[in-house]
């Protein structure tokens, strides 16, 4: 598979989401269209796996919550953090991703996979929908 992120340094231990994308130097994807990025994680919040597992148009992107948890469940991850860029380079929440974040959350809460945040970005910013909190 084509590696996709590229990072400044090994990755550590992921306590808010800064700490990930301080520590990533580039994300290799067309900046154009929606992409949904899993980021799964161990009991330490340690990084197991980052992944584009859906990519959309211009204003949406279609998430298959089954391929979701099956990714993360494959990769013995306890924790996952999701993640998607807006071509319109927007960091606003949409109502259908706030909707689809709390449908995650409920999910992963009846598998006991911990859905920690989800994350918009563009090529300079994010913004977390769980900022309140850390990891």
């Amino acid at each position: 598979m084509k590696q996709i992120f590229i990072l400044k340094e090994p990755e550590n231990q992921i306590n808010s989401p800064e700490e990930i994308f301080k520590n990533i130097k580039e994300i290799k994807i067309n900046y154009n269209q929606e992409n949904f990025i899993i980021i799964c994680l161990d009991t330490k919040n340690k990084i197991l796996k980052m992944e584009v597992l859906f990519k959309g148009g211009l204003n949406a992107c279609l998430i298959d919550i089954k391929t979701l948890f099956r990714s993360a469940l494959i990769e013995n991850s306890c924790k996952v953090i999701i993640a998607h860029n807006h071509p319109s380079n927007s960091l606003k929440p949409s109502d259908e991703d706030k909707d689809i974040f709390k449908k995650l959350v409920e999910a992963g809460d009846i598998l006991d996979l911990k859905v920690l945040d989800s994350i918009i970005f563009n090529k300079k910013e994010f913004y977390s929908l769980n900022s309140e909190n850390n990891l």
